[in-house]
Parts: structure tokens; C-alpha cells; sequence
């Protein structure tokens, strides 16, 4: 099954979704399938997480700018991880976690959206608008 068909079926399983957070992973995904330059990769584990990678095509030395997990741990009630490297973004509001080592041994900023809560959304959007930005900022990194 290819990525495209492996998240395909796994969006079509995901029916049961109290916090609503599914319409943000679809959100976040479309925008990243859309932006130029951009490639995704989704990666599942059942249980654990599903995940959907970005990268720049003009990145060579780390396989992706930004990790949108769908955490799986309870499958009736998924929350998202949005993790990028740490320099890649800003938290004004300081909403998110610095993680050290976070994200393939170096920093990651993460972002967690448990609940329907659309300011958080947006949010989190921004801070994807500002990592693809700075992603074409920074070629061979």
C-alpha cells in the first residue's frame, strides 16, 4: 500500500473523534500538500502514532522540517503532536514545549492540540506557514 492509500484508508477509519481534531490534521495536510517545494510521507503505527513528515526538496541533510502525529495511545480519543526543529519557528505566545533532542537528537518545538480549540489551530498553522517559509530560507540543511 502506498503512503497516499495507507493515509487514505487510515482518514477513512478515523471516525470517532471527540476532541475534533481530525478537520486540523487535514488542514495542516492539505496546506502542506499544496505548498511548493513541499513533499509529504505518512508513516503508520497502530497503538502508537500516525505520521505525516514534511520536507523541503531542497533539504539533503535531515529527512524532514516537521512531524504531525496522530497520537494513537487511546484510538476513541486521538490528539496531534505538531513537532518541528526548534529553529525553524518562534512561540511567541509560548504555547508550545521545547523538547531537547526532541526531533532526531536535535531540538524540537511541539505543539499538542487535545481539544477543539481554534485559536490553537490556528496557531499551530502559523507556526507551518513559518517553517515552510523558512525551510526555503535555509537550502542543504
Amino acid at each position: 500500500m502506498t503512503d497516499s492509500q495507507s493515509m487514505n484508508a487510515f482518514l477513512e477509519e478515523w471516525k470517532i473523534d471527540p476532541p475534533n481534531v481530525k478537520p486540523a490534521f487535514i488542514d495542516y495536510m492539505n496546506f502542506l500538500e499544496s505548498a511548493p517545494d513541499i513533499v509529504t510521507d505518512f508513516k503508520s503505527r497502530p497503538q502508537i502514532s500516525y505520521s505525516l513528515r514534511a520536507r523541503n526538496t531542497s533539504q539533503t541533510n535531515r529527512d524532514l522540517f516537521v512531524l504531525i502525529d496522530v497520537v494513537d495511545d487511546d484510538p476513541q480519543n486521538r490528539w496531534l503532536s505538531v513537532c518541528f526543529y526548534a529553529h525553524l519557528v518562534t512561540d511567541p505566545e509560548e504555547n508550545g514545549d521545547l523538547v531537547p533532542a526532541g526531533l532526531f537528537g536535535e531540538d524540537a518545538i511541539c505543539f499538542n492540540l487535545d481539544e477543539d480549540d481554534e485559536a490553537m489551530r490556528s496557531y499551530i498553522k502559523t507556526r507551518l506557514k513559518e517553517a515552510v517559509q523558512n525551510t526555503k530560507n535555509q537550502p542543504n540543511w
